[in-house]
């Protein structure tokens, strides 16, 4: 089954879906082994890992590159946040050709205008119109080659102060334009607005929430609406990753070396195990094995004695120690 047949598998089980951003590979085999349904590779993480605003500053093939890196370190399902498309249908018709070619689950597009402004900035926005997203949905329905790819609809209505009535409206419409999908946000601080807007949707889509701005409604609680069926946590991976580097340079610095803050670091040994080291080197002592074997049966069955020829040895160096995998004597 594809990645994007297994989220579907996932829409279709009882129970939440719940998504983490990532903004790397390695943040993304994090957010698995925590053992969350899937990965989301949030536009605000990647651009901030890249030190420039959310504001597509990035372009498409940038979030493509960083998504397929994290797609190729975990065997669960990468939902992109892909802005509002990259630009108009003609670019949501090549976005989503390429982004279900390289094995992502599935995307996320919001009714924002180009460029973008990031849904929790404090600033007077409009929206798209109603038709123009449509068609990029549309555009983006058409253009997928399976049908287990699956494009949601973002609406930002209650972010721009539109109201519930018009998040229903455009909500609606997107449904109708074949959107598989609402994501419905907002930035207040409680979710009231949003289970407002739970509370009076009727359509036989499954909504999903980001509860960035309203801790509160946990997962218990999220259970107690059904028609809520995928919580994303967008942005905290890279929010933790701040604050602990800050914090162990801050104590390098202050105590002058590191005494105080190795105790609490993940060993050089675990970095190994996450970058697949120990596998590689068991590999490589595999293949040199195999080789010594097959050259051996060769000698043997000309008479000859099972010594290896200079060009077997040459392999040993070109693939690594062959006696042990190495073991790690320190952390440096």
């Amino acid at each position: 089954m594809t990645k994007a047949g297994r989220l579907r598998e996932l829409f279709n089980r009882p129970g939440i879906i719940r998504i983490v951003g990532a903004h790397n590979g390695l943040t993304a085999m994090l957010v698995e082994e925590a053992g969350f349904e899937g990965i989301w590779a949030s536009s605000l993480e990647v651009s901030s890992s890249h030190l420039v605003p959310d504001a597509n500053i990035l372009t498409m093939r940038d979030y493509l590159n960083t998504a397929i890196e994290m797609n190729d370190a975990v065997s669960v399902p990468v939902v992109v946040d892909v802005d509002q498309g990259y630009g108009n249908c003609n670019n949501v018709t090549r976005m989503v050709r390429k982004f279900e070619a390289a094995g992502i689950a599935g995307v996320v597009m919001e009714d924002n205008p180009f460029p973008k402004q990031n849904s929790l900035l404090e600033r007077k926005r409009e929206l798209v119109s109603i038709e123009e997203f449509v068609g990029k949905i549309i555009a983006g329905k058409r253009a997928q080659q399976t049908r287990d790819f699956m494009l949601f609809a973002r609406v930002e209505a209650l972010i721009a102060g539109y109201g519930i009535r018009e998040a229903l409206r455009r909500a609606r419409a997107y449904v109708k334009a074949g959107a598989d999908g609402i994501l419905i946000h907002s930035k207040r601080r409680d979710p009231s607005e949003v289970i407002e807007f739970v509370d009076a949707w009727n359509e036989n889509v499954p909504l999903v929430i980001v509860p960035t701005k309203y801790p509160s409604l946990t997962e218990v609680r999220v259970k107690t609406f059904p028609k809520i069926k995928m919580v994303i946590y967008a942005n905290h991976v890279i929010r933790t990753v701040v604050g602990a580097v800050r914090q162990t340079l801050r104590e390098m610095s202050e105590t002058g070396g590191i005494e105080t803050i190795s105790p609490k670091l993940v060993t050089v040994n675990q970095l190994f195990d996450l970058q697949g080291t120990f596998k590689m080197t068991r590999e490589e002592e595999m293949i040199l094995s195999k080789a010594e074997e097959i050259v051996r049966s060769i000698d043997a069955e000309r008479g000859q004695l099972a010594v290896l020829p200079s060009y077997i040895a040459g392999a040993d160096l070109a693939l690594g120690a062959r006696a042990q995998t190495p073991r790690v004597l320190f952390d440096g």
